[in-house]
């Protein structure tokens, strides 16, 4: 998979730009501010819709635009498919697959995958679980585009639930006007919300385990060879070295024993864990009436990442941390190609599947070493985007095409 041309309308700082790509490696070179990471944002946005920067669509659309317009062409396996999004802020987005509508922009996704590392990434390992959850959601749904939509029926079940626990709070503060006038009780109506609240998140929850269990050996292979000395004295089989990032995954479900799942237990059936999580909204029923939220689902979970036996948060050091999240990203990278990262000859041929990887502003905060191996690593990829203030950040095994953006133009050069 890659993406033969990128066209921009009223996206970011463009009003118009056309932009022609290859399969390998192309490297995007622009001082700051002139826009080079607007064009793989608009590529990110195509295959998750959303933006990386941005949690709202309102500053992707040029200013004194009304809407903006994306279109993607992707060759996979030797046909190619046109996407084409309209972002209107404060309306519903609109896509089109080969120029014909779909019902829904989520029916788009699919059709191009990307794996973006950008310096953003940084917050998946020093910020809030909320980053976490969104990161494992983003590759569920490359990985199987139907999740998109149960985790859009999650979050609609999710908001309804938590507006009547906050009327039903409200209720409970205001006193009664008259003696005879009965409280009001949500109990009832809670309680089929329960039910749909369970099945979605036993859903989402069961994608979630199977998922950090087969990316956590990717992540810290992806670790260990962007970190690790090649040459060191640890000749140590790869599958018997204490690996240094590890993966574990904590559950607003004290039931559910996440981390022997995600270390190899068995999954527990969907079912099981509907009826887990339908047990938990019950214990914790007179706390969220108190409070007015839900306190038990996938919501309220976290991806714990751990580097050398300690929280990876608050102790992992700045350089510990970029490599943290760039195994991240490369992790999702493998598990969605089939390959061993640690080994990228190896599965590489052939590969018309690979998502595009796309590497933001990434080799400047990297020493020369790491800067080599992690270009061994993407090497064999099919298509690599990569951004640069200076070309010479990035190193020669990552030799290619190259993009000068200045002024708000793209131009090809060499």
């Amino acid at each position: 998979m890659h993406v033969t041309r990128l066209s921009l309308t009223d996206f970011r700082s463009y009003a118009g730009a056309e932009v022609d790509l290859a399969a390998g490696v192309t490297t995007i070179v622009g001082r700051n501010g002139q826009g080079k990471t607007n064009l793989v944002e608009a590529l990110g946005y195509v295959a998750t819709l959303g933006s990386h920067r941005v949690s709202t669509d309102a500053p992707l659309v040029r200013e004194g635009a009304e809407r903006a317009v994306v279109r993607v062409a992707v060759e996979r396996e030797g046909r190619e498919r046109l996407v084409e999004l309209e972002i209107v802020p404060g309306r519903a987005n609109r896509a089109r697959v080969n120029r014909s509508p779909v019902p829904r922009p989520r029916e788009a996704l699919g059709v191009l995958r990307t794996v973006l590392f950008a310096p953003e990434d940084l917050s998946l390992v020093k910020g809030e679980p909320d980053g976490r959850r969104r990161f494992l959601d983003e590759v569920l749904v490359a990985l199987a585009p139907r999740l998109a939509g149960v985790r859009a029926d999650y979050d609609k079940v999710l908001r309804q639930r938590n507006a009547l626990l906050r009327s039903a709070r409200g209720a409970r503060a205001r006193p009664r006007r008259r003696d005879d006038e009965p409280a009001t009780d949500a109990s009832g109506t809670l309680a089929v919300w329960d039910d749909h609240l369970a099945r979605a998140g036993a859903e989402l929850l069961h994608a979630r385990l199977h998922l950090v269990r087969r990316l956590s050996p990717h992540v810290a292979d992806a670790y260990d060879a962007v970190v690790a000395d090649p040459e060191g004295s640890d000749d140590a089989p790869a599958g018997e070295r204490e690996r240094a990032a590890v993966l574990r995954y904590r559950c607003s479900v004290p039931s559910v024993d996440a981390l022997d799942v995600v270390a190899g237990g068995p999954l527990p059936h969907r079912a099981e864990l509907a009826q887990a999580l339908g047990a938990q909204l019950d214990e914790v029923r007179p706390a969220e009436l108190e409070r007015g939220t839900t306190l038990a689902g996938p919501h309220r979970d976290d991806l714990l990442l751990d580097l050398h036996g300690r929280p990876a948060r608050g102790y992992a050091s700045h350089g510990e941390s970029w490599s943290f999240a760039l195994a991240l990203r490369l992790g999702s990278w493998a598990l969605m190609r089939g390959a061993d990262v640690s080994s990228p000859s190896e599965g590489s041929s052939g590969a018309t599947d690979d998502p595009v990887l796309i590497l933001d502003d990434v080799f400047a905060e990297l020493d020369a070493g790491r800067r080599r191996r992690l270009a061994r690593l993407v090497a064999g990829a099919e298509q690599v985007l990569v951004t640069a203030a200076v070309e010479e950040d990035v190193p020669p095994g990552l030799s290619g095409a190259v993009l000068r953006v200045e002024d708000g133009e793209v131009r090809a050069h060499g």
